[in-house]
């Protein structure tokens, strides 16, 4: 059995003080780096005020949207034990759910009832389906306590957070190996979904540079290459910029883009090619160095020069430590950006993420705004304004905590914990992988062939009653016909919890081969995961 990782604290302590701006080589104890950053950026609050439990996370750019319910309703019910809501106030009644309550009620009173609503969500820690991250060491907790009132975008009124952020970039310009990663641009976002936004518009607008005599007119419509596989933004992405969404299909095997396919359905109105470091349907890393030379043949045999956005929403986050020599960065010339989760594999709460250019060229100076800093200006590339500064002082915590070492020791325990759980999987017999979990610490599987009995659906819906949420869904065109489930091994998911999930996994087994058929009828309202 591969070794686990050893305790956070066991990791080595930097021997000497980090560099700011480049990724510390070895770990810091957690002592040390928030240390460091409180001295960066100090709190007025003193230690024995600080609060130990970290905020709540906030949501990704995009947010549900939701009918007004009808009113024929009961109110909220309140334990006698917490006595009157607030006899200050007058309320005397219990307050409704769907209309805000007339009086104000003691906190105690609202702490609970939210708290007790709150019981019946799943369990974050044995969430299969996410790949965000559900466990934080205290220290990263108590310094977003610490930020939660800071606005990120007062740069001005928060000038050590703004610094914050800056190293940020400095240090994945380097990660990532920009050319020069002084002249390297990038800036945080809420997520990947908003730092891919960002970075589709930089490559709609330098092709309408390139294109200013035909653009806009009916012949010069903008599309954007990419698998079929890619994260929903990039769909929202074409939809709200008005850019044709040209997909490569799945074919037999091949889950995600194939980059001559891809190269093929170039043309002079393609404002760019999505290479994806992570497949969320299966894990897999799409081909970048390969799409990158069908796009300089393609330049060779027609003169169109595409550029290539990679999304690393999770790999560039795994990539980097434990797949060193694979060349899908920016030592490729063809790759002009590259937006990440920090939330994701970069082991901050949500929500934050990343988007950076190899150069000032790769983002349009029109694109971009600036806010008074320290009497200056320091420019910004955003879609959102105010949002909090606290996930993105977690991050350089994360960073200078960890180090390369530690986010090499992070991601490849997560790797080996996947890579075990699918071989249990593999030799229950029921099932066949489609992946590993060897790229990132994800696998996919479906029924084995001659399995009729059941479905991955009802294997999904029996998981959840364990309290494991994994997601069923079916692939997109051409693989319509193959629905799997999915895995996400994250930090916090260890080698005892993955033994849990394939002993609970088997216990189901002989009833669900005992089955008739698959009892899922409506596949559509079986799982809600697939993100």
């Amino acid at each position: 059995m591969t070794p686990a990782l050893p305790a956070v604290s066991t990791l080595p302590a930097a021997a000497v003080l980090p560099v700011v701006s480049v990724l510390p080589a070895v770990s810091a104890l957690p002592a040390a780096a928030i240390a460091l950053v409180a001295a960066v950026a100090p709190t007025a609050l003193p230690p024995h005020e600080l609060p130990h439990r970290p905020p709540y996370a906030l949501p990704e750019v995009s947010m549900p949207l939701h009918n007004a319910p009808r009113r024929d309703e009961h109110p909220l019910s309140v334990n006698p034990f917490l006595g009157p809501a607030n006899p200050v106030g007058g309320m005397t009644e219990a307050p409704p759910k769907h209309r805000m309550p007339g009086a104000p009620m003691a906190p105690a009173t609202a702490y609970q009832l939210v708290h007790d609503e709150l019981m019946l969500d799943g369990n974050a820690r044995l969430n299969l389906a996410t790949f965000v991250t559900t466990w934080m060491e205290p220290e990263a907790g108590r310094l977003m306590a610490e930020c939660r009132d800071k606005n990120m975008i007062d740069k001005d009124e928060y000038p050590r957070t703004a610094e914050l952020e800056r190293r940020c970039v400095s240090m994945l310009a380097d990660l990532w190996h920009a050319p020069d990663p002084a002249a390297a641009v990038g800036c945080s976002t809420t997520g990947s979904s908003e730092a891919c936004m960002l970075a589709g518009m930089a490559l709609k607008r330098r092709w309408a540079r390139r294109n200013a005599g035909r653009y806009p007119s009916k012949e010069a419509r903008p599309n954007l290459v990419m698998g079929v596989n890619v994260q929903v933004c990039w769909e929202k992405f074409c939809t709200f910029w008005e850019v044709e969404a040209r997909q490569v299909p799945m074919e037999g095997e091949r889950f995600h883009l194939d980059p001559e396919a891809a190269a093929g359905m170039c043309d002079e109105n393609t404002i760019g090619v999505v290479g994806v470091m992570g497949s969320t349907f299966d894990g897999s890393y799409e081909p970048i160095a390969d799409l990158c030379a069908a796009l300089d043949g393609l330049r060779e045999r027609t003169g169109l020069d595409v550029p290539v956005h990679v999304d690393g929403a999770s790999g560039a986050m795994v990539a980097p430590f434990v797949d060193e020599d694979l060349v899908w960065d920016f030592r490729l010339p063809r790759v002009t950006s590259i937006n990440t989760s920090g939330h994701k594999y970069g082991l901050v709460y949500p929500g934050v993420g990343w988007a950076l250019w190899r150069d000032a060229d790769a983002l349009p100076e029109e694109l971009v705004f600036r806010v008074n800093y320290l009497g200056g200006d320091m420019p910004t590339f955003a879609l959102n304004f105010s949002r909090p500064g606290a996930q993105v002082v977690a991050q350089y915590y994360s960073f200078l905590r960890l180090g390369r070492d530690g986010y090499r020791a992070v991601q490849q325990a997560a790797r080996d914990v996947a890579g075990g759980l699918a071989a249990r999987i593999g030799e229950l017999g029921d099932f066949r992988l489609l992946t590993r979990g060897d790229e990132l610490p994800v696998f996919a599987f479906t029924t084995a062939p001659g399995v009729s009995a059941f479905d991955v659906f009802d294997v999904s819906r029996r998981m959840r009653e364990h309290g494991w949420l994994v997601p069923a869904y079916t692939f997109p065109a051409n693989r319509q016909d193959l629905s799997v489930l999915r895995v996400v091994c994250r930090n916090g998911f260890s080698e005892d919890l993955a033994a849990l999930f394939a002993e609970d996994l088997a216990r189901l087994l002989p009833e669900l081969r005992r089955q008739p058929h698959p009892l899922v009828r409506d596949k559509n309202a079986a799982t809600g995961f697939h993100h």
